[in-house]
């Protein structure tokens, strides 16, 4: 058996509730359409995700090892690094209006290691990995809390083939406070993370995760599940192929330990496992 470092990521609430920023991608989807997702909570509070590319299952996958990987051995970047490679890193992160003043956090290591603390199956390959960084490094965000306005890069990424074997990658303020504990964050188990097989039970694994506590249940409608994986509107029987998605999902999180129980049609209480 492998030997694994990671035991839970600390990711930002954010990151795993705003709706549409990870979902279900048809084949080809990537190349006709954008990211721009919207996200508002509490009063005068909202965020804004754009991007060129929309990000799936396999993006979130990445980011959640990359954030586990932080909260391990990960350094704090303060908004004035004193190492050129911590310059470098600053300006490709992009901090705008208040955010110049926030801390982000780094993290280094090798593309074997970021594969195999995610689950992946080939753990030589380095071009997925270097694929979904990039394109989550494409990523602005815009933070809006009553007048103050906060901007940045998702992430940002920079690599040098003299001085690093791998990635080295700086996480912005909101994954930063998270990774630090000083703002509202969510526990992911990586071995329920490992575990995942498909992309329909990897997405509403983290929008679960995020959303019902260790332990705790929480009772929701089937077609919402389906709408946090699906956000655009479908026929009657692409909705219902949908649904039958969703259902094996929920099936497959069972097998890691969650209690789903269909207490009314199309109503279900689950439960996430006390761990």
């Amino acid at each position: 058996m492998p030997k694994y470092d990671l035991d839970h990521v600390r990711h930002d609430a954010i990151h795993c509730l705003a709706p549409g920023l990870f979902r279900a991608l048809k084949r080809g989807e990537r190349r006709t359409t954008k990211l721009d997702v919207v996200y508002e909570f509490g009063k005068g509070q909202r965020v804004e995700f754009c991007g060129p590319e929309p990000l799936g299952a396999d993006d979130l996958r990445v980011l959640q090892g990359l954030v586990a990987l932080a909260g391990l051995e990960g350094r704090v970047l303060s908004p004035t690094p004193k190492s050129t490679v911590g310059v470098a890193l600053r300006q490709m992160l992009e901090p705008r209006w208040e955010a110049a003043g926030d801390n982000a956090i780094v993290v280094q290591c090798s593309y074997r290691r970021l594969a195999r603390e995610i689950g992946y199956a080939v753990v030589d390959c380095s071009r997925p990995l270097k694929v979904c960084i990039e394109r989550l490094w494409k990523v602005s965000i815009i933070v809006q809390s009553g007048e103050q306005r906060r901007g940045f890069r998702l992430l940002a990424d920079y690599r040098s083939s003299e001085e690093l074997q791998g990635v080295h990658v700086a996480l912005n303020p909101l994954l930063a406070n998270a990774v630090l504990g000083t703002d509202r964050h969510i526990r992911i188990s990586m071995s329920e993370v490992r575990a995942i097989k498909t992309e329909a039970a990897r997405l509403l694994h983290q929008r679960l995760c995020a959303w019902i506590n260790i332990g705790s249940s929480r009772k929701v409608q089937l077609v919402t599940l389906c709408d946090y994986l699906f956000p655009h509107g479908a026929s009657g029987a692409a909705t219902r192929k949908r649904l039958e998605r969703i259902s094996q999902a929920l099936s497959e999180l069972t097998s890691l330990g969650w209690q789903v129980e269909e207490y009314a049609k199309g109503r279900l209480e689950i439960r996430r496992p006390p761990y």
